[in-house]
């Protein structure tokens, strides 16, 4: 029997999957309490002991892991302009999977330094200028890095025509400086992919190391990925399919965690209609956007504060104190479940909150503009009314008798017409919590991958527009 056992060391759970090859079958899944801050093989070995408790004791061919553990991979992007390197950048760093720490954009200067040393980032990625030219503003913020106290990794993905000049002057106090092809090589020309490799090189090199990850690699064959970059992963196979399965067509996906909420969209993001003219750099057919302020748990007096106790209250039908002190005591307690229906009620509407104010984050907009010519309607982002189908992954999904409840936060309403997110989307449910594996999984069976999640991942109802 050919086992591969799949490992997600999340910044709450470690979630195990282990999947039967040959019979193309989840033979069982497991979860316990990530423990990064003690040794990381505590939480492992409490999942695998429950992984066996319903399977028996099983011999693994192959142990790929993913990890988000500890804060995820957390980066820094820095670029010329704000609209241009620097969110070419920025992008580089969410497609890769990293959480982003802050965008920094033009000369840096001392205070923008010492705000980064507070932030703790794991890599910075250093961009600015297309290739042939601005020099000077990636070489001032070379130097200006050089006094940043962290001895951090760089990854140098700027004008072309300067980076050697700009490695070296680096190479002068930090110990890990790469270099790779420019995010914006011309203007409005995105070249993220080699900014991804360089930096998931880096993940699996050092950052494992220092989050802890390190101690399970006698019982792990590889590290693959950071988890963000692993359910990216599965999204764009679900989606596009493969030569010899076919994939389910244009999508998103909502991972809601205990930190963040992460948003996925595989789709062109193309307008839809004729009369409106798109504006800004083109949007990836596969993005990824994550909130650091929107989490189940770590992050549930910031979600409160994005969202407002009053629309919670109303939603669970509760009151507003209520609201606040349950987030006060979730947040203390990671591995809290909701133990009576006010609680469920109250955690449903806190998860909804998050796929709402994520979704409106990812999606793009349309605003009116005026001309010498007349009104013209303006996109700026992507347009995603027309998916047809949401995922839906994480505890709190997982977990709850009303997912449909929760997913319905991505879905258009009428009271901001102007946000172009999905108008009546069918909901499917990752309830075996397989999509991070499966992504893992795909790395070298991605037929067997895509097969999978479409019989395990399930269907749910539709839902219309909101009111």
């Amino acid at each position: 029997m050919s086992t591969v056992l799949l490992i997600d060391f999340g910044s709450t759970y470690t979630k195990l999957t282990a999947v039967n090859l040959a019979s193309e079958t989840i033979q069982g899944t497991a979860r316990a309490v990530t423990t990064v801050e003690t040794d990381i093989m505590e939480g492992l070995n409490r999942a695998l002991e429950q992984l066996f408790e319903t399977t028996g004791k099983l011999e693994f061919e192959k142990v790929l892991a993913c990890s988000s553990a500890a804060g995820g991979l957390k980066m820094i992007a820095i670029g010329l302009v704000e609209e241009l390197t620097a969110e070419a950048a920025k992008r580089a760093t969410l497609g890769a999977g990293a959480k982003l720490l802050g965008v920094y954009s033009h000369e840096l200067s001392e205070y923008e330094i010492a705000e980064m040393e507070g932030l703790h980032p794991d890599i910075i990625l250093l961009a600015g200028g297309i290739d042939g030219g601005n020099k000077e503003v990636i070489l001032h913020n070379a130097h200006k890095l050089n006094t940043l106290k962290k001895d951090v990794p760089i990854v140098v993905a700027g004008n072309k025509s300067v980076t050697p000049e700009v490695v070296n002057i680096l190479k002068q106090t930090k110990s890990e400086v790469c270099f790779t092809e420019n995010v914006m090589p011309e203007i409005n020309t995105l070249n993220i992919e080699p900014a991804y490799t360089v930096i998931r090189d880096i993940f699996l090199r050092k950052i494992i190391q220092a989050k802890g990850i390190d101690k399970a690699m006698q019982f792990v064959d590889r590290v693959v990925m950071p988890t963000p970059a692993a359910v990216l992963e599965a999204a764009e196979l679900l989606s596009s399919g493969t030569e010899r399965e076919k994939g389910l067509g244009e999508l998103m996906a909502v991972d809601i965690g205990g930190s963040t909420t992460d948003i996925y969209s595989i789709a062109s993001g193309r307008q839809t209609k004729s009369n409106v003219l798109l504006r800004g750099l083109p949007e990836p057919q596969a993005k990824r956007t994550v909130e650091g302020d929107l989490g189940m748990r770590y992050s549930a007096t910031a979600l409160l504060k994005a969202c407002g106790a009053k629309g919670i209250a109303e939603y669970a039908h509760t009151g507003e104190e209520q609201v606040r002190e349950y987030v006060r005591s979730i947040e203390t307690r990671v591995d809290y479940l909701p133990k009576t229906p006010e609680e469920e009620s109250m955690e449903v509407a806190l998860a909804r909150a998050c796929a709402a104010i994520g979704t409106e984050r990812h999606v793009g907009s349309v605003i009116r503009e005026w001309t010498l010519t007349g009104t013209v309607l303006v996109q700026t982002g992507k347009d995603l009314t027309g998916i047809k189908t949401v995922v839906g992954t994480g505890g709190v999904i997982v977990d709850s008798r009303r997912p449909e409840a929760i997913l319905s936060g991505v879905v258009y309403s009428k009271n901001r017409p102007n946000l172009l997110k999905p108008i009546k989307p069918e909901y499917l449910v990752d309830d075996l919590y397989i999509m991070a594996g499966m992504g893992l999984l795909a790395e070298e069976y991605p037929d067997i991958a895509l097969r999978m999640m479409k019989r395990y991942i399930r269907r749910r109802e539709a839902c219309g527009t909101e009111k």
